[in-house]
């Protein structure tokens, strides 16, 4: 009996830390499916040593949201509906996390650009954020 607390105890936290993580990862995509901009970034670490890798690298939260709002707002672009899968959630120390998925976009055109995303977690006291985002296109 007291190995089955034991290992209950030993998994519940990851359980929750996986659940807190998919809610971050939820409310980005709700906000970025109300083209919320500012909503979607709340889950990105609002400081300077933020990182976003894709074609180029990107420093700061501040430019990031510049990045997206260049790549996703400027006139003549679509932000589409954005759909996050096959998210793999691992801790890698108490307050930090490794996750990997696939990012889909709808677009109303009918095309779908789409990629994989790495994404380095860290727990601050108001909520898991991600400080390290790479993320790829398959276009």
């Amino acid at each position: 009996m007291r190995i089955v607390f034991l290992l209950f105890a030993l998994i519940t936290p990851l359980t929750a830390q996986d659940s807190s993580i998919q809610q971050v990862l939820q409310q980005q995509q709700a906000a970025w499916n109300h083209r919320d901009l500012e909503g979607f970034m709340s889950g990105y670490w609002n400081s300077p040593e933020l990182t976003f890798f894709s074609t180029t690298k990107t420093s700061g939260w501040q430019a990031t949201l510049a990045r997206y709002q260049k790549t996703y707002q400027g006139e003549g672009k679509e932000m589409g509906r954005l759909e996050f899968s096959d998210l793999q959630i691992e801790q890698l120390a108490p307050g930090a996390a490794f996750v990997r998925g696939n990012w889909k976009l709808i677009l109303s055109d009918g095309k779908t650009p789409h990629g994989f995303f790495t994404l380095v977690f860290r727990k601050f006291p108001d909520g898991w954020k991600i400080v390290h985002d790479h993320t790829s296109s398959e276009q």
